[in-house]
């Protein structure tokens, strides 16, 4: 594929393709435990298309969605992996997503909750990770339940047991490995939302480069990287997304 020389350059205006990579969220980021390298479906992903442009790759690395959201929104990367919200919209153009999360709730045992519905009631305090796809979802959806952030995603669960929280909100699979760490928790059946994970670039690179990178999701898409990907690194809770409907119609 031959990609014009002023769309390289939008992309890689340091000379390499600076990709922000959020290890708050372990579905598509973690470190390799032997390297401490960061692995996973994002990284595969950037790396995939530093190679589709012909550049070499800089990982930044950050531990909450929030940084990395700002190191794209002000121009310190030049790709990263969100969820779409439309407060991040502002500053970023997103592709279609390429892979879907279910986001959960996790109550105590003995806690008379028994439904998602149940959670927005007065006195339930819901522990999120400051800045995350739950934390700007919650901040609009919840009318009578108190939200308490915790510093990441990562350590939701901490907070939530350490400050005898109602409810701790997050990736399904991140609770269920935490639920392993604290006897006494329960998830609550089904899902509060699904998480549309997208590839996202600055605004300000204009509509040809997000154009460029909407279609190279969708070809990592149809191709069976993303597939593959998540069954390399194991990964649970999350599908494929489908086809956007842009590229259903070509």
């Amino acid at each position: 594929m031959n990609i014009p020389p002023h769309l390289i350059k939008a992309f890689t205006p340091t000379g390499k393709l600076r990709a922000s990579i959020n290890l708050g969220n372990p579905i598509l980021a973690n470190r390799d435990a032997a390297t401490g390298e960061p692995v996973g479906v994002s990284i595969d992903l950037a790396r995939a298309f530093a190679g589709r442009l012909g550049v070499g790759i800089e990982l930044v690395v950050f531990d909450t969605a929030g940084k990395s959201v700002d190191a794209v929104t002000q121009e310190q990367a030049d790709i990263g992996f969100f969820a779409i919200d439309p407060l991040r919209g502002e500053g970023i153009s997103f592709t279609a997503p390429y892979v879907l999360i279910e986001g959960s709730y996790m109550v105590p045992q003995g806690s008379p909750i028994q439904s998602n519905e149940e959670v927005d009631r007065p006195g339930h305090r819901v522990t999120v990770g400051k800045g995350s796809a739950y934390d700007l979802y919650l901040s609009r959806e919840l009318r009578q339940a108190q939200i308490v952030r915790a510093p990441t995603s990562p350590t939701v669960v901490d907070v939530f047991v350490a400050q005898g929280l109602e409810v701790a909100a997050g990736v399904r699979q991140q609770l269920e490995g935490d639920a392993r760490r604290f006897p006494g928790l329960r998830l609550l059946p089904g899902r509060f939302m699904v998480i549309q994970q997208a590839m996202g670039t600055p605004k300000g690179r204009g509509p040809d480069a997000a154009e460029l990178l909407r279609q190279y999701v969708e070809d990592m898409k149809a191709s069976g990287f993303v597939a593959e990907a998540l069954a390399r690194h194991g990964i649970q809770g999350a599908s494929v997304a489908p086809p956007s409907v842009a590229a259903a119609a070509q």
